[in-house]
């Protein structure tokens, strides 16, 4: 049996996680979603070298 992990639902777990044990970290998590999904749609993926 292979198991495939990608990093966007790995990310979003962790994520879930520590906001349920600390409330206050949602404020940075979001802001960082925000930015890097920001800087993607100005500069696209060629900036992160992503696929």
């Amino acid at each position: 049996m292979t198991i495939h992990l990608t990093t966007v639902p790995l990310a979003s777990l962790i994520a879930g996680v520590l906001i349920l044990f600390m409330p206050k970290l949602l404020n940075y998590i979001i802001a960082i979603y925000l930015i890097i999904i920001g800087l993607v749609g100005i500069f696209g993926t060629r900036l992160f070298h992503l696929p």
